[in-house]
């Protein structure tokens, strides 16, 4: 770096599902960025520290197990959702097959069905933007490999019906996979009727460079039966390691010590104090919203999606705010840890006097 370019701020980003890093993460990071988890028998003190990660990710989850053997440290969520879909399609018994998922799913499943080759079958959602039971009930059949549930929308923070998910696939024999990339760390302290311990859930996405505030890369894979690893490997005769589950050859050692040492800090206390001040900040700026005379989608997790008219939104990206919509257009703000009181204030209060030039401070004008 020739000293022109420093890292972005996060002071104004209000739409991003990242967030700065914890300072034991970076710190542990830095140790490890030459390090390869890709080739585990030739670099011993990272895989070492990959085992840890996936114990600690199993703890967060409520796993009834916990091992090295029941995941690993992806590049992300759309890696690990990838997998879970490729696990799916390696484990059927059929050739052609189909994955089910509500519209709410991330997009990296459109990318997971176009690179495997498999039909993704998309259902609607119900007024609370959660999966809809009967619509995904009757879009499976005898060649569905896998059911898809989130649990924590990138829209609107929804949590699906997890169990009614799982009990729709296993009818059908298919497997159950849970996307809670950016909801697994905040769905601890929620009031969520299910954890993996209890829900015959197959794989889950959960990303430490998310809410769990490690450094970029490190998403996460967990699986219940170490087999779903196995229906991944492939040989890699060159290396020390003669098999690899991965997507990726070469990793982050930086990711996978960056999560361990976050998890390690932050686990349980930090997090569940996070995800209460997360939470109370979104309740209160949806409230802020309303009080404007904004239509907002009330958070069941820290995501206020509200209806902003368009002329105003530009306005406020404009002033420097990093703000993006959902797909029917409304205003969305993640309310990630370095989202404080302070910053929504400074928010509103811009909005405020956008909307006043702008002689409209209702909603409906888009």
């Amino acid at each position: 770096m020739n000293g022109q370019h420093a890292p972005q701020s996060f002071d104004r980003v209000l739409s991003s599902m990242c967030t700065e890093p914890h300072p034991a993460a970076r710190t542990a990071a830095e140790r490890f960025l030459a390090t390869n988890p890709g080739d585990p028998a030739t670099y011993g003190t990272i895989a070492e520290l990959e085992s840890r990660a996936v114990e600690l990710l199993c703890t967060v989850v409520d796993h009834p197990r916990s091992g090295p053997d029941l995941g690993y440290l992806t590049s992300g969520g759309t890696e690990a959702n990838l997998q879970a879909v490729r696990a799916a399609r390696n484990l059927a018994a059929g050739g052609d097959v189909n994955v089910v998922a509500p519209e709410s799913a991330h997009f990296s499943f459109r990318k997971a069905a176009a690179i495997l080759d498999v039909e993704l079958r998309t259902v609607p959602l119900d007024r609370d933007h959660r999966a809809d039971i009967e619509a995904a009930s009757a879009a499976v059949d005898e060649n569905t490999a896998l059911v898809v549930g989130v649990a924590g929308s990138t829209e609107y923070g929804r949590v699906d019906p997890i169990p009614d998910l799982c009990a729709i696939a296993h009818e059908t024999g298919a497997r159950m996979h849970v996307d809670a990339a950016w909801g697994g760390f905040v769905l601890p302290f929620h009031d969520v009727p299910w954890t993996f311990a209890d829900a015959p859930i197959d794989t889950m996405t959960i990303d430490p460079h998310k809410l769990g505030r490690a450094v970029v890369p490190a998403g996460g894979l967990v699986v219940r039966d170490p087999a779903t690893l196995d229906a991944l490997a492939i040989e890699t005769p060159y290396l020390e390691t003669h098999a690899q589950a991965t997507v990726t050859g070469t990793r982050s050692g930086a990711g996978v010590a960056g999560a361990v040492a976050a998890m390690e800090e932050l686990w349980p206390d930090g997090y569940r104090e996070t995800a209460r001040r997360c939470q109370r900040n979104a309740e209160w700026l949806a409230a802020a919203f309303a009080d404007r005379g904004y239509a907002v989608v009330d958070p069941s997790l820290p995501i206020v999606a509200a209806s902003i008219p368009t002329p105003i939104f530009e306005e406020l990206r404009s002033a420097g705010w990093k703000i993006a919509r959902t797909d029917r257009g409304e205003l969305r703000i993640v309310c990630m840890p370095h989202v404080t009181r302070d910053t929504l204030r400074a928010f509103l209060s811009d909005l405020d006097r956008i909307a006043e030039s702008d002689g409209s401070r209702t909603a409906g004008s888009r």
